[in-house]
């Protein structure tokens, strides 16, 4: 049973930095191979933030890019997300999702994050 276990979220001012991480276990033989952040607010579709392949090849949102890093640790099933010079619009919940070589794709319960003064 694969896991993803988030954590980092939490209250920051504008212009703030936080960093979350998502750590997946439970894969067995299988290798995480795209491992990615999205993010949602009320009312509104799921959108993606950032994504970060086994190779280390990086996408990222218009929005977020220059302000946002995304990295891995393929060792530790781990992946993080640098987050600087935050806005009230970066305000959300964040997902972590992981997609497996074997075409599963999992989930993480998602981490609030919220920039206000």
């Amino acid at each position: 049973q694969v896991q993803l276990v988030e954590s980092g979220g939490g209250l920051v001012q504008p212009g703030g930095s936080l960093r979350l991480s998502c750590a997946a276990s439970g894969s067995g033989r299988f290798s995480i191979n795209v491992m990615g952040w999205y993010r949602q607010v009320p009312g509104k579709e799921r959108e993606l933030v950032a994504t970060i392949r086994y190779s280390g090849a990086t996408n990222y949102a218009d929005s977020v890019k220059g302000r946002f890093t995304i990295s891995r640790d393929n060792a530790k099933n781990t992946m993080y997300l640098q987050m600087n010079s935050l806005k009230p619009e970066d305000t959300a919940v964040y997902y972590c999702n992981v997609g497996y070589y074997n075409g599963n794709n999992y989930w993480g319960q998602g981490t609030q994050v919220t920039v206000s003064s």
